[in-house]
């Protein structure tokens, strides 16, 4: 009996040893023939690209031409019917500011102007009467002389009164309130009805079709920045990134801070509000290199490696980082150990087993390469 069992016992040692066996190659079975399918967004084409380095920058957006129309005299508005959001063409009546006093003030410099005149006739007449006695030797030079000094004196008040004439039409001008931009209306300050003194803010205009980043730069970074170099930004609110170009640098430091400003064209602002704050790099060195998004690059060995697919398989393949920069908007960073044309699994898929298999997408279907 003690030797019955003890046969039993063996074979029954033997049959679960034979069943896991079987069950592990099951299972490596299983697990060499698991493939994974990628979708055209999982997957980066490795060519050499252009990357730019730069300063990190950030500011308001702003527009390059911006007004803020004031009142030239005091009185009461009139015909102000523009409201925030309108267009306004460059030289528009946008309001008037009330004539009566103005047009009074004309009519009295007007009559003072005619009086003057009369002034003038008379002394013109005496001149000339005085001026033919003296030839006939009736009056003395004298005489001839105290008259040209009448006339002269009533030219004189006469040019004064015209003066007088030509600053109350000024001011009959100064009460059209004129647009001196092309722009969208961001402010009205005051109310048709409503009087307003002179230098009063009346509505604001902003000239939305060329838009400006005002960054500000330490001292140490400012003396790499040129006018023409590139930025590309990210605009609170957009998805889209933008591109953007030095156009100005501001020659003098900030007062206490010591930093510079530094002013950016917006390429295509379409859309776009004065206001708005965007960050961004800005380019000021380029290099030409081998890459990889930096998503792509992964850090869970002793050595940073990036995922590559050779003969439809899965390969961690070991890569020497090098310069970090964007280029079409993406950062990417230079990878050696590398070749053009790989194809290596973004950041997004994550972790894969070295070895699995893998299903590419059609060849339309890859991602484009980035120049």
């Amino acid at each position: 009996m003690v030797l019955a069992a003890l046969v039993m016992f063996i074979s029954k040692g033997v049959a679960n040893r034979k069943a896991s066996a079987a069950l592990a190659l099951a299972v490596e079975t299983k697990k060499a023939n698991v493939s994974i399918e990628l979708a055209p967004t999982d997957t980066f084409v490795v060519k050499s690209m252009t990357l730019s380095n730069g300063l990190p920058i950030s500011g308001n957006i702003k527009a390059a031409s911006n007004a803020v129309v004031k009142a030239k005299v005091a009185g009461e508005l009139r015909g102000l019917t523009v409201r925030e959001g309108d267009f306004v063409k460059e030289g528009q009546l946008l309001a008037t500011i009330d004539t009566t006093e103005f047009l009074a003030r004309q009519n009295q410099a007007q009559k003072t102007a005619d009086a003057a005149k009369a002034q003038v006739d008379i002394a013109q007449k005496n001149f000339n009467n005085n001026k033919s006695l003296v030839e006939q030797n009736f009056i003395s030079k004298n005489a001839l002389d105290t008259s040209q000094a009448t006339l002269d004196g009533a030219n004189a008040n006469y040019a004064a009164a015209l003066a007088g004439v030509d600053v109350t039409k000024k001011s009959l001008d100064d009460a059209k309130v004129l647009a001196p931009i092309s722009g969208t209306l961001s402010v009205r300050n005051t109310q048709p009805g409503e009087r307003v003194g002179i230098d009063a803010r009346i509505v604001e205009i902003v000239d939305l079709s060329r838009l400006e980043l005002e960054a500000t730069l330490a001292p140490s970074d400012s003396v790499v920045v040129r006018v023409g170099q590139t930025a590309t930004l990210a605009v609170e609110g957009t998805s889209t990134a933008l591109r953007a170009r030095v156009v100005r640098i501001n020659p003098s430091a900030t007062a206490g801070s010591r930093s510079v400003l530094v002013y950016l064209a917006l390429d295509n602002p379409a859309g776009l509000r004065q206001g708005l704050y965007a960050q961004g790099l800005l380019a000021t060195t380029k290099i030409d290199s081998i890459a990889v998004p930096i998503e792509a690059v992964r850090y869970d060995k002793p050595a940073p490696y990036v995922q590559v697919i050779e003969n439809q398989k899965v390969v961690h393949k070991t890569v020497a980082l090098g310069a970090r920069g964007t280029a079409s908007g993406m950062e990417y960073v230079a990878a050696q150990g590398l070749v053009s044309g790989a194809i290596v699994l973004q950041g997004n898929v994550g972790a894969v087993r070295e070895g699995i298999a893998v299903v590419l997408p059609s060849a339309k279907a890859l991602p484009a390469k980035v120049n």
